[in-house]
């Protein structure tokens, strides 16, 4: 436990929100002990949803991966931060007219919410991890951003993770050119910001904040989200963060462990039990 968070036993938690790469799969893989975890978590009354950075698809995409792993999944249980940027757009303006840099599964989700998509006296600019980004769109960006046109932006990350540890530009590293040109930055949705935990809240209205957890394995993302959101962190070391990141970080998850197989073996065996040698102290 770190700051002034009070220690939430994880026999109380309800709802798992699970980040996916590096969490519950890499590539098109689970991670050993993810099926465990995730049919143990119904098996117990217990519930779970995926939340994931990546905007450039839409939940459905999501839905048939993990189907295709064997994983019951409906599109009640993802959250896209660009679904939660839809989400909060709505709450501002229905039927907004907005300027859209996205692919055709983000531009989907606008249209579904019946948004009007045009660079005609647009109300926001939202740009999305958009790769179907070409010059002509962030000319026309640009213009609208610096004429003051209100701008958002889904999500943060500056790459996203291929296959064979392989990177690509994701929407931060678009964000910086920008920036570049027009010098303003836009106000984000996505992970680690709680406008995506507060659009999950309302998905999943039955639960209480306090019976919640944010689950991940990247400090500033997913650990940042839990606690920028106020709920509990669990922070796995499935993927990109190691011990020595977590020591050298003024970032600290609630919990630690080395990946939700571990969750599972401690729900299992330690249901209402305080482990403290799982506990970051």
């Amino acid at each position: 436990m770190t700051g002034d968070y009070k220690m939430t036993d994880l026999s109380k938690i309800k709802c798992f929100l699970l980040d996916m790469d590096g969490t519950v799969t890499i590539g098109n893989e689970l991670l050993p002990g993810a099926a465990e975890f995730l049919k143990y978590l119904k098996e117990s009354g217990r519930d779970y949803l995926f939340m994931t950075n990546n905007s450039s698809k839409n939940s459905d995409d999501y839905v048939q991966k993990m189907r295709g792993l064997g994983i019951a999944c409906n599109p009640i249980d993802v959250m896209t931060s660009g679904e939660a940027t839809v989400n909060y757009l709505y709450s501002l303006k229905p039927k907004a007219r907005v300027y859209l840099m996205g692919t055709p599964e983000l531009e989907k989700q606008f249209l579904d919410y019946k948004f009007i998509l045009t660079d005609k006296n647009p109300d926001f600019v939202v740009l999305g991890f958009d790769k179907t980004l070409t010059y002509e769109k962030l000319v026309i960006g640009c213009d609208l951003i610096r004429a003051g046109v209100p701008y958002i932006a889904t999500h943060p990350d500056f790459n996203c993770p291929m296959p064979n540890d392989a990177y690509i530009p994701d929407c931060g590293a678009m964000m910086e050119l920008i920036k570049a040109s027009t010098g303003k930055t836009p106000k984000v949705i996505g992970k680690p910001n709680r406008e995506i935990v507060e659009s999950v809240f309302r998905k999943r209205c039955q639960y209480k904040p306090e019976e919640f957890a944010m689950v991940g394995d990247r400090l500033y993302t997913d650990v940042k989200t839990g606690i920028n959101a106020g709920i509990t962190s669990i922070l796995v070391l499935s993927g990109e963060a190691t011990m020595k990141d977590v020591n050298e970080s003024d970032v600290k998850p609630t919990y630690i462990f080395k990946g939700v197989g571990e969750i599972y073996e401690y729900l299992k065996e330690k249901d209402g039990i305080d482990v403290s040698c799982v506990v970051n102290s």
